[in-house]
């Protein structure tokens, strides 16, 4: 049988790795962390385009058929029925994806920036005797000034996603978009996760909020970044002070274009009552 195919994106430390926990519970559904598939993605199109000398023997059909082969491939010896790839990539080549996969949805999720970077440097100093490869070198690590704006840049953890997911929110390919707001996710799981299923017109399922399995500490482990995607058992809102100073918590507060849906097709879960 077919896979049907979605995906999950957003921003970095914004709950897709919580999303894919409880979405992994339902036996229809793969869900993981970020997968190697965005990668080979980009490097067969890539490979594929005008800088290959033989680029002319590739008919239009034919790139189609090997990109949309690369998924088929990867995913092959999955039992499940529908598939959730995850990648902050996805936002950034929304018209691509979309044309191979075009009742693919995508779930998009979102946290206030500021508390995405205290979540980062909080990582960082609780790893603080394994040198993080977020960063390059010193010079961009030395002060928690240097790491956030280190990370900000449009090329780097947080900068890029956020300008992919930037675009994808005021493209045309928007209506294929939902975002998910981490703290609605976390404080509320009972009443997000039905309208995520909703937007998916798939059948709902019963999950179990407080009994989550995932973690990747390897992957952890290679980056420097213990924790990075371990998953608390029970789904919860854990308030805590920053560690940001005010200056720089101020600063990146107040990025939430998100939640001015003007200009936008995007469905977005707000925290009012409302249908997706």
């Amino acid at each position: 049988m077919p896979k049907t195919f979605h995906f999950i994106s957003g921003l970095p430390r914004s709950g897709s790795t919580l999303l894919a926990a409880i979405l992994r519970q339902n036996p229809r559904i793969h869900a993981a962390m970020t997968s190697p598939v965005g990668t080979l993605f980009t490097s067969l199109h890539t490979t594929m385009g005008l800088g290959n000398e033989f680029s002319e023997f590739i008919e239009d059909k034919q790139r189609e058929r090997m990109l949309r082969g690369i998924f088929n491939l990867f995913y092959q010896d999955h039992p499940h029925e529908v598939i959730f790839d995850t990648n902050r990539l996805w936002c950034a080549i929304l018209p691509l994806l979309l044309r191979l996969f075009p009742e693919a949805k995508i779930l998009c999720t979102v946290r206030n920036v500021a508390w995405i970077m205290d979540s980062i440097e909080r990582l960082v100093r609780k790893n603080s005797l394994s040198p993080s490869r977020l960063f390059n070198n010193g010079a961009e690590s030395d002060t928690i000034y240097h790491r956030v704006e280190t990370l900000a840049q449009r090329d780097r953890m947080v900068g890029f996603p956020f300008y992919a997911l930037k675009e994808a929110f005021y493209s045309p390919e928007a209506r294929n978009l939902l975002i998910i707001d981490y703290d609605l996710l976390a404080q509320a799981p009972e009443k997000v996760i039905p309208l995520v299923y909703q937007f998916l017109n798939e059948t709902p399922f019963d999950h179990d909020f407080e009994n989550l399995d995932y973690q990747e500490p390897s992957f952890d482990a290679r980056l420097g970044m213990h924790g990075l995607h371990e998953i608390k058992r029970k789904v919860a809102l854990r308030p805590r002070a920053t560690l940001l100073p005010p200056d720089l918590f101020k600063q990146y507060s107040q990025l939430d274009f998100w939640k001015n849906g003007e200009g936008s097709l995007a469905s977005v879960i707000n925290p009012q009552p409302a249908a997706v």
